[in-house]
């Protein structure tokens, strides 16, 4: 009688058999990733220091430290991460429009956010020497106007990579607003909240690890830019040659060892800011879990 009316404690509590997934076993799975990210990307990146390792210590620490190859990380770094910023804040202003209101061409907007995705980084990068060349739409009224030089300038450079990093925020932080519902803003100002602290007390925690992805990456394809920024750059040595283009040159010069070393330390700052990077949103989220 207890069997039929607890049927848990018959034959039907056995545990059942787990049903077998998509995919193989968690071995075969696991080496396939493993044997795939080695080829494609493991392997091509040890190759870099295995290649600067010819030059020996003290050959790969002169090659590293030119003069020149200093300009070049600073103005690399510098302008990657002021274009970073900048997509982050005005990135960020697009994905809340695209997601909080409704307007005509919406979807047209929404569209062109992808642009730089589908674009070549060449045309990209011609389209916008021309554009903000001294005879250009914008470069000719910027200059007689502000005395404001965009092309073939330090400036230039920020500008191109603004505009090859922007999708990269716009397209992290839309998802995570869409999951925001507006009844949270709505209940923060009932309860006397201004925009300005449900800003900052309500949306931002939940969109933080969002925007550090959105820079992180935006950052990260930045700094290994290289042909929307060749052409409006000028690639003057000491004053607007970005590294990548530094590279290049080492290589014609059949220097691939020194090529190497470069591009070695590119691979050590990039991979150490985004660690730290994902240090703090992981932290963020341990913090996110505790107030919750």
């Amino acid at each position: 009688m207890s069997a039929i009316l607890h049927p848990a404690a018959g034959p039907a509590a056995r545990p059942a058999r787990k049903r077998p997934g998509v995919l193989p076993g968690f071995g075969i799975s696991m080496g396939y990733a493993v044997f795939y990210l080695s080829v494609l990307v493991l392997i091509p990146l040890a190759a870099l220091p295995i290649k600067s390792a010819q030059l020996g210590w003290t050959g790969f620490w002169e090659a590293v430290t030119a003069p020149r190859v200093l300009a070049s990380y600073q103005l690399t770094f510098g302008a990657a991460l002021l274009a970073a910023l900048v997509n982050l804040v005005f990135g960020s202003i697009v994905a809340w429009v695209l997601v909080r209101y409704r307007f005509p061409g919406k979807k047209i907007v929404d569209a062109l956010v992808d642009l730089p995705f589908a674009l070549p980084t060449a045309v990209a990068g011609i389209a916008l020497t021309a554009l903000y060349s001294k005879n250009g739409w914008l470069g000719a009224p910027l200059e007689q106007w502000l005395g404001l030089k965009v092309a073939f300038t330090p400036l230039g450079i920020v500008v191109a990579l603004i505009f090859i990093g922007v999708p990269f925020v716009v397209r992290t932080v839309q998802p995570v607003l869409e999951d925001i519902e507006r009844e949270i803003e709505e209940a923060a100002a009932s309860l006397g909240a201004g925009r300005w602290q449900t800003l900052r007390r309500v949306l931002l925690p939940a969109l933080t690890p969002a925007l550090l992805t959105g820079f992180a990456l935006a950052f990260a394809r930045a700094v290994g830019e290289y042909g929307s920024v060749v052409f409006i750059a000028g690639n003057m040595p000491m004053v607007s040659e970005i590294t990548p283009l530094l590279i290049i040159v080492k290589l014609e010069q059949f220097d691939y060892a020194g090529a190497a070393a470069i591009a070695t330390v590119l691979l050590a700052v990039s991979f150490v800011l985004l660690f730290i990077i994902n240090l703090l949103q992981g932290w963020q989220a341990r913090r996110g879990g505790k107030l919750a």
